[in-house]
């Protein structure tokens, strides 16, 4: 009698089937593994990972595992084993032996607090990183570091930086790239050195000469740097740590001095007398990425009016029936300017009008817009009023403005007041009218500007233009000097700013003062107002290589593509670049100065001179050797007539000669770099200081790719503060607070899962109840690696089952891995690491333990040691192991290292050595043959997917009803109108493989095809149900109880338990599983 009428007889009578011929039954619907063998690549053998702190053997592995939706379904054999084991009845779990319960070391717990710094300890140990870097054979790739400010604690925008540049570090190490990771720190400039002298008393101070502050300043650096290096590290950042580049080392500093001279000897480089940023809280000049801009600056601006004392020569009478009483009125924010006054500018292509002042408020102070002005005494009532030239466009606008009427009384052009002459309100000289730029306009003001050279750069351009006098009576404090007359020694950004204001109300000169609100530049460090002050300093001339910037900039790949637009607009319209800053700890602007002439002295000698010292002693030795030791041989003579400069270059100078102190000279890097990778207010700092000293230098810019992020907000999308109590620290994410229920200790991983999961290229946003969400994600991530470890526990490589003979459900759950690889690794590329967030907890968390680790449990549990069915969904889980545990590696290295050192079996590579570290492994290679699956067949099993999940609502309606208690307890009728679907159906529940029969994918005890309904099977059953497809139509479903007994081991119910001698309890299927004796298998996936 053959398998299947032996099914069938057993089913339809009494009688008791024997040993052999339950066997036999049982394999009409389970295969054994045959002999064939097909290459994997795995396979045991007796060389061991590194040693890594034993942990203690477990096989709960289901408590709490996974969330799976099988709670009520396929956990019974599980529990009933577990409860066994514990010390149950004596007669009862005799099976229990037979369950292949899970069993793993991998901790359903990270305790990363603990873990991590064991794993970075191994790789630290075992050189990981290096040794991978070296025998990697692919190209070189190369990112380079920006160097953070060494003057404090790290803070979440200097983890979220290093923490993306890592990932792609790492994806590149596993693409098989040679890596040399360099991280940097910028140790030089005005922040350290205010640390310093805060560290000091007042006595202190004044003994302090340069050299011991640059010695303190220098101490501190390095301190800073090591406690920043610490913490980088605990990140999990790999990087040459033995070697990093500071800023204040002798051969960097050496290499920045080279590009100083090459850029002085092409002629990029300058001194001269002209505005620029100067802040009086620090005493120095500073460069446009030294500033920002906070909200709610209020500034007090002023109108009033320039008594004109003389017409353009040749405007044939234009002006002469207003005299002696009209004036220009013109419009500023700055007051304090006025002393420096050189000219009144108009816009020749505006029109100008003379209009008559008429109906003043009788009041002196009134109200507009909420904002309190005052009228100049010039109002009063009593005095003659003025006649103002005003932009015409304007005459509206201040009418309602200064509570006036104003009657036009003449139109011209502006081109026709120039060389117009007026009286300076303050020295009383006079004055001319000279034509201006397209910075005059009339969105604001009179249309008329006062002009001081000393003080703005637009003012500056024009003053060139018609020689004007570069006035600028402010000193380093920014206060007025003996030039200012009786405003000298007032502070201008407060008393001198009211002193001036009232002299020209006391002169009739000033018509109104309002408070105006508005952007203004503040120093980024002392958080102070700065103004613009005419000095002497060292420029960079910008203008003589902005061409070849441009063009540069348009050949780098800008990621997000809308910061090329960035780059584009501050390099386009950017001054010269002022270099020279007036403090002590910094590099030294190689330059001496004649001391009778002033005339500086820098040439191809001296420069190379100076730059041979510095490579071996140290910017240091600029203060502590004489001059004569400082100039060439050939300049001793003289070197009495010279004396050494004392300021230092801008801090953007000294990172943005990165390329040239680090890549050109450093082995395993190159010029340009790869990429470079930081936030998007680099556009202004360092991506733009080292374009223009590469270009200036090379011709090229320093890096191929430039990728930018944004900044890290609250939860609340606030920016963070001490004062708002809504700082993030990454320590405290990592290590935990003094508060461990508040404040737990996520862990590295955790924070770098947050950095994977936000769109970096924007503000992005971190709090407590975020990392709450990324911890969860986590843990159900660890939870998913630990199922297919635990399920992995007796895995040889070389029992795998060739492709070709695994059933059709791990065809497809292949073909689905092999997919989302394919989806990460372009992510990966594109640096859409957020993507991978989403792909990764999609499939991972979600879709596998929902199908495929749902369906499989039963076969790997109750389906047989050794059965067919079990080895191939082993083949599987371990396909799935290995290709996960690698596209999670770059975001989540330790928990992919954790992974690996608890991998059951050892993982031969194609060279035949064991992978001892996750990071030795290579990324997945393109498997076309796992995606061979017919179109159809893809199409057909997203179908059965659905079908499956209204089949679980049916099944939670009849359990709901008191029906049944677990899904195994069910029996599922389909009936489709389509006859091809039928006829699918119906081969799936008569599989001769189990892995594929229809009830296992429902987890059901059967599953029956019905060709027709009728009135007894519709009376008959009560839960019901429908899905509908364009595909495959309408299919009706029902549910039922099962047929026959349950079985003691496996839980599911047939009508063959009690068939069998010597176990009748049990169902075939068990039976012949602990009867199965082991068998030669077929070997690898392919």
């Amino acid at each position: 009698m053959d398998a299947a009428s032996l099914l069938k007889a057993a089913a339809s009578s009494s009688n008791l089937l024997t040993s052999g011929e339950a066997t036999l039954a049982a394999r009409a619907s389970s295969c054994l593994a045959t002999s064939k063998r097909a290459p994997f690549p795995m396979r045991r053998a007796a060389l061991g990972r590194p040693p890594l702190l034993s942990r203690s053997f477990s096989s709960d592995v289901n408590d709490g595992f996974l969330g799976s939706a099988s709670k009520r379904r396929a956990r019974g054999p599980i529990m009933a084993a577990k409860k066994a084991a514990e010390g149950g009845k004596r007669d009862e779990g005799k099976y229990k032996h037979t369950v292949d319960l899970p069993k793993t070391s991998f901790g359903l717990r990270a305790n990363a607090v603990v873990r991590e710094p064991e794993i970075q300890k191994m790789w630290e140990d075992n050189q990981v990183f290096k040794r991978i870097a070296e025998k990697n054979t692919g190209g070189s790739f190369v990112l380079h570091d920006g160097p953070p400010y060494a003057n404090g604690n790290l803070h979440m925008g200097h983890a979220l930086n290093k923490i993306l540049k890592d990932i792609i570090n790492r994806y590149k190490l596993l693409q098989n790239h040679k890596i040399s990771f360099v991280p940097g720190w910028d140790c030089h400039g005005l922040p350290i050195e205010l640390k310093v002298l805060q560290s000091m008393n007042q006595d202190a101070r004044k003994e302090l000469t340069p050299l011991k502050l640059r010695q303190k300043a220098a101490k501190f650096a390095k301190e800073t740097v090591n406690i920043q290096m610490k913490s980088f590290k605990r990140y999990g950042i790999w990087a040459d740590w033995e070697n990093p580049y500071l800023t204040l080392s002798p051969e960097y500093e050496a290499a920045q001095i080279e590009v100083f001279g090459q850029m002085a000897m092409r002629g990029y480089i300058y001194r001269g007398r002209k505005p620029v940023h100067w802040s009086p809280s620090s005493r120095t000049a500073l460069a446009e990425a030294e500033l920002e801009y906070p909200e709610g600056h209020i500034s007090k601006s002023i109108y009033a009016g320039f008594k004109i004392i003389s017409p353009p020569p040749s405007s044939n009478g234009l002006l002469e029936e207003f005299f002696p009483n009209i004036c220009l009125a013109i419009w500023t924010t700055t007051p304090w300017t006025i002393p420096a006054n050189a000219a009144v500018a108009v816009n020749s292509r505006l029109t100008y009008v003379v209009a008559e002042v008429h109906s003043v408020l009788e009041s002196a102070s009134t109200s507009c817009g909420g904002k309190q002005i005052k009228l100049g005494s010039i109002f009063k009532s009593g005095k003659e009023k003025p006649f103002l030239i005003l932009a015409s466009e304007l005459v509206s606008t201040l009418e309602s403005k200064w509570g006036m009427k104003l009657v036009v009384r003449k139109t011209f052009p502006g081109s026709a007041l120039e060389n117009c002459r007026y009286v300076h309100p303050v020295s009383g000289k006079e004055c001319p009218v000279v034509l201006g730029g397209d910075y005059i306009t009339t969105e604001s003001g009179t249309g008329l500007v006062h002009t001081a050279p000393g003080h703005g750069q637009e003012d500056y351009i024009t003053g060139l233009k018609y020689g004007l006098p570069i006035l600028s009576p402010v000193d380093d404090e920014g206060k007025f000097t003996e030039e200012a007359g009786e405003f000298h020694g007032l502070n201008v950004l407060g008393a001198g700013n009211d002193a001036v204001t009232n002299f020209l109300d006391e002169q009739l000169s000033l018509l109104m003062e309002e408070p105006y609100k508005h952007k203004y530049p503040y120093d980024w460090r002392t958080k102070k107002p700065t103004i613009f002050r005419a000095t002497e300093q060292w420029f960079a001339s910008v203008e003589g290589f902005r061409h070849a910037a441009m063009d540069a900039i348009s050949k780098v790949a800008w990621i997000p593509s809308q910061a090329e637009n960035r780059i584009v607009a501050m390099t386009s319209s950017r001054s010269d670049w002022c270099i020279s800053r007036q403090r002590t700890w910094g590099v030294p602007i190689p330059v001496f100065y004649h001391i009778d002439s002033k005339e500086p002295l820098l040439t191809e000698e001296t420069l190379n001179h100076i730059k041979i010292i510095v490579s071996k002693k140290g910017s240091d030795a600029w203060w502590h050797m004489p001059t004569e030791e400082l100039l060439p041989d050939k300049y001793r003579d003289i070197a009495s007539n010279y004396q050494k400069g004392t300021d230092t270059m801008d801090v953007w100078f000294d990172s943005g000669s990165s390329w040239a102190a680090v890549l050109a000279q450093r082995d395993g890097l190159g010029f340009p770099a790869d990429l470079y990778l930081e936030g998007t207010d680099q556009h202004r700092g360092w991506f733009q200081s080292s374009l223009l000293t590469s270009i200036a230098t090379t011709g090229k810019a320093p890096y191929s790719s430039v990728i930018t992020h944004g900044f890290v907000l609250d939860e609340k999308g606030m920016k963070m503060s001490k004062s708002l109590g809504n700082v993030v620290d990454p320590d405290i994410i990592i290590n935990g607070g003094k508060n461990a229920k508040d404040e737990p200790g996520y862990g590295a991983d955790v924070l770098r899962l947050w950095v994977s999961s936000v769109d970096y290229t924007g503000d992005v946003m971190v709090g407590p109840q975020v990392l709450r969400q990324i911890s969860d994600m986590y843990r159900k991530l660890r939870g998913t690696l630990r199922f297919l470890l635990s399920n992995l526990h007796d895995w040889k490589p070389e029992n795998a089952v060739s492709y070709d003979d695994l059933p059709k459900i791990d065809k497809y759950a292949l073909f689905q891995l092999e997919n989302v690889v394919n989806s990460i690794q372009e992510s990966y590329e594109n640096y859409q690491f957020y993507k991978n967030f989403q792909i990764i907890q999609r499939f991972a968390i979600v879709d596998l333990s929902n199908f495929y680790f749902d369906v499989a449990k039963d076969r790997l549990y109750v389906g047989g040691k050794f059965s067919f069915t079990r080895r191939s969904c082993q083949t599987v889980l371990a396909a799935h192991l290995l290709s996960i545990v690698k596209v999670i590696a770059p975001i989540l290295p330790h928990l992919a290292e954790d992974v690996w050192q608890n991998l059951p079996f050892d993982h031969v590579m194609e060279d035949g050595s064991i992978a001892k570290f996750v990071f030795e492994l290579k990324w997945p290679d393109l498997n076309g043959k796992w995606l061979s699956i017919p179109a159809d067949d893809v199409d057909f099993w997203n179908q059965i997917l659905e079908l499956r999940s209204e089949v679980n609502k049916v099944l939670e309606n009849a359990r709901i009803g008191k029906l049944i208690g677990s899904s195994l307890e069910a029996k599922v009728y389909l009936q489709a109108a389509d006859g091809a679907t039928a006829s699918r159906l119906q081969e799936m529940c008569s599989s001769t493989n189990d892995a594929d029969a229809l009830h296992r994918i429902f987890i059901t005890s059967q599953v029956e095809i019905l060709t027709s309904l009728n009135d007894e099977i519709i009376s008959n059953i009560t839960y019901t149900g429908k899905y509908s497809n364009t595909r495959i139509g309408e299919l009706w479903i029902g549910v039922s109880r099962a047929d026959g007994m349950k079985c003691e081991r496996c839980w599911n119910y047939s009508p063959l338990v009690g068939s069998v001698i010597e176990h009748p309890t049990l169902c075939a299927r068990c039976f012949s599983a602990i009867d199965l004796q082991p068998v030669s298998a077929a070997v690898g996936v392919s």
